[in-house]
C-alpha cells in the first residue's frame, strides 16, 4: 500500500513560496499571480501505517515548522501541480527519508518518491502557466507529475 502525505511551511516561515512568488512576478513578468504555496509531498511503500505516521512527524516535517495533511489543502487554488524527478535521476529528498526510516525500523528500507506541488492563485492564462512551468521544471532531471496516488512506487 502506498501512504501520502503533504508537507507545506507554516505561515510567516514559507520562504521559499515567498521568493519563486517574487521571482515570478518580477522575472517572469506574471503580474496576474497573486500568490503560491508550495507543498513536499512524499509517498511512501513497504511500511507499515504505524511506521508511516511516526515518519510523518519525525522525518518528512518538522512539526514546529511545517503543516501536514494526508490531502491536499489548495483547493481554492486556481491551478495546481506538482513535479518530480526523472526515473533514474537521484532524488536526495526521497533517498534521506527513505535512509532515515531505515534505521527507525531497523528493518527494509522503504520505497520513497517525492514531488514538489505548486497551488497558483491570481487569473492566469495558458501563456502565464507555461511560462511559470517552464521556469520551475528543468526538463533534463525533472517533469510534470501526476496527482493520482499511485497503486505501487515500484518501476
Amino acid at each position: 500500500m502506498v501512504y501520502r502525505i503533504y508537507v507545506e511551511k507554516r505561515e510567516g516561515l514559507e520562504n521559499e513560496a515567498k521568493g519563486l512568488l517574487s521571482e515570478a512576478q518580477n522575472l517572469l513578468g506574471l503580474t496576474a499571480l497573486e500568490d503560491l504555496r508550495i507543498f513536499n509531498r512524499y509517498d511512501a511503500e513497504n511500511i507499515t501505517e504505524e511506521l508511516f505516521s511516526y515518519a510523518v512527524g519525525t522525518v518528512f516535517s518538522e512539526p514546529q515548522l511545517d503543516l501536514t495533511s494526508t490531502e491536499l489543502t489548495a483547493t481554492d487554488a486556481d491551478v495546481v501541480f506538482a513535479v518530480e524527478y526523472l526515473p533514474g535521476q537521484f532524488d536526495q529528498r526521497a533517498d534521506s527519508a527513505s535512509q532515515c526510516i531505515q534505521i527507525i525500523s531497523q528493518g527494509e528500507r522503504p520505497l520513497i518518491r517525492t514531488a514538489k506541488v505548486f497551488a497558483l492563485y491570481g487569473e492566469l492564462t495558458e501563456a502565464d502557466i507555461a511560462a511559470f512551468k517552464k521556469h520551475v521544471i528543468n526538463a533534463v532531471e525533472s517533469r510534470e507529475a501526476s496527482l493520482e496516488l499511485p497503486e505501487t512506487l515500484a518501476a
